[in-house]
């Protein structure tokens, strides 16, 4: 095996060890400075010129692994998978890794997926990013598990979704406008069986009314686009889909209501929700799941121009509502307002979840660990704890009570779109949750994910860097592909 080769095999310290392509991962650990001590998850050591390649590098799952609940298990093999990547991805020369993926091929594959990724626009190195690339750049290091698998295979979707979602939230504004949004997405899905790509403009938005979602586009000059992605898998075409809602604010300078110079960057990923829905709409229509699924994402930059809607405002929304817009940058359900109403009237969804970087409440709750979580479904909420659950993209639930109402009632019109600082993230949600066409009736189950504090990672994990984190994709997939079984 030449030097552009290596091996990654993860081990549990504590089982019998057995040999992978000729090596004792056991046997190569008790040579190392701690090799007298049980390692633990993520502990990695590489070794050069053994029997199986030039380099080899063995990661512990931690002592016990047997005995761990199954999606523990598989957030140990991501974390031992994801520390021998980054471990080997700072030597120049490898190109090709084989991954010993017994223990778990799908949680290996997103792992090594996910540890190789790093955005970049430098320009010292190529970077596989950089928008001025004729043909897409392919990643540094390519991954193939000692042994062929399906569950492999779906682990690499997956993960390169998530990295689609993390690479769309990390471009900046300039380079992923509402216009550049809609054509990397048409490309994106190039090829791709029983999928129909739609994108509407601002005057098909004014025939249908979405006077709400328009009103955040008066202050930019970048045309503000609606995009649809219709995904038919199901046996019957006409079943009642799945929907997904993403809100898409390419840029959020607050609008008229100005946010803080410090830290405004990080506004570039205001689109994440829209980022996260394509992503996962884009891996189930790769996998080919057999379930109806429909994604839209109204997109806009949200900027304080002279014709910018100002605070105190009243619009009528498409639902027939009166909204006055007390704070312009609580622009997010502003745009979703629509969005969702028109979805859940349109494609009469058995199921709606909308996904927004909605409110920086959701942060103060939960920070980077969970995205936050409000339902009017006790059964859809399970399904997706448990989704989050097993691919590690966790939820936690938030409240949602009509005592909250007051705070977004008080104005002269039937809701307005901040509530102030308490409970924000409910108060939010329940601006949302008059535009669900048919929730009342108990003809759909709906569901908000306020992504927020889970958007970014400020510290690097064991299989992620800092930045844009992508979530919550797999989840969301994996949401998907329990409910087309």
């Amino acid at each position: 095996m030449s030097t552009s080769q290596a091996l990654i095999v993860p081990f549990d310290p504590s089982a019998p060890s057995q040999a992978v392509a000729g090596v004792l991962p056991l046997q190569l650990w008790s040579l190392t400075p701690s090799g007298d001590k049980a390692p633990k998850a993520g502990a990695t050591a590489t070794f050069y010129n053994t029997p199986a390649s030039k380099t080899t590098t063995i990661s512990s799952v931690g002592d016990g692994f047997s005995s761990k609940a199954s999606e523990v298990k598989r957030e140990l093999v991501r974390k031992s998978v994801g520390a021998a990547v980054k471990e080997l991805k700072a030597f120049e020369g490898v190109k090709e890794v084989v991954v010993d993926a017994s223990l778990d091929p799908h949680a290996a594959a997103v792992a090594a997926h996910l540890a190789l990724y790093k955005f970049t626009l430098k320009t010292n190195v190529p970077s596989p990013f950089d928008p001025r690339n004729a043909e897409p750049a392919g990643d540094k290091i390519a991954f193939a598990p000692v042994e062929a698998s399906a569950e492999w295979d779906r682990g690499v979707v997956y993960a390169q979704s998530q990295n689609l979602a993390r690479t769309l939230a990390e471009y900046p504004a300039n380079m992923i406008t509402p216009t550049a949004f809609t054509e990397r997405v048409r490309r994106e899905f190039e090829g791709i069986a029983n999928v129909e790509i739609v994108v509407r403009d601002e005057a098909w938005a004014a025939e249908k009314g979405m006077n709400v979602f328009l009103s955040v586009t008066h202050g930019t000059s970048e045309p503000a686009k609606f995009l649809e992605i219709i995904y038919k898998g199901a046996a019957d075409k006409t079943a009642a889909p799945l929907a997904f809602v993403g809100k898409g604010i390419t840029f959020d300078s607050g609008g008229i209501s100005l946010k803080p110079g410090a830290g405004m960057k990080l506004m570039r990923g205001d689109m994440g929700g829209a980022a996260a829905v394509v992503s996962a709409g884009l891996a189930i229509a790769k996998l080919q799941l057999p379930i109806n699924l429909v994604v839209t994402t109204p997109l806009t930059e949200n900027m304080p121009g002279p014709s910018a809607t100002k605070p105190g405002d009243i619009i009528y929304a498409m639902n027939g509502k009166s909204v006055e817009v007390d704070n312009t940058d609580a622009e997010g359900r502003l745009v979703l307002s629509d969005a969702i109403y028109y979805t859940s009237t349109e494609y009469k969804p058995h199921t709606l979840i909308d996904v927004a970087t909605l409110t920086h409440a959701m942060v103060f709750a939960v920070g980077e660990v969970f995205s936050g979580v409000i339902s009017s479904s006790d059964e859809l909420w399970q399904q997706l704890y448990e989704a989050g659950q097993l691919e590690h993209d966790r939820f936690w639930r938030m409240p949602m009570d009509d005592e909250y109402l007051p705070q977004i009632h008080g104005s002269n019109a039937d809701l307005q779109n901040y509530g102030g600082l308490p409970a924000g993230s409910a108060t939010a949600a329940l601006f949302l949750k008059p535009f669900v066409a048919g929730l009342e009736e108990g003809e759909i189950k709906w569901a908000h994910l306020d992504i927020a504090g889970s958007m970014e990672v400020t510290r690097p994990g064991a299989y992620q860097e800092k930045g844009m984190t992508g979530r919550p994709v797999r989840a969301l997939i994996e949401f998907a592909r329990r409910l087309s079984n």
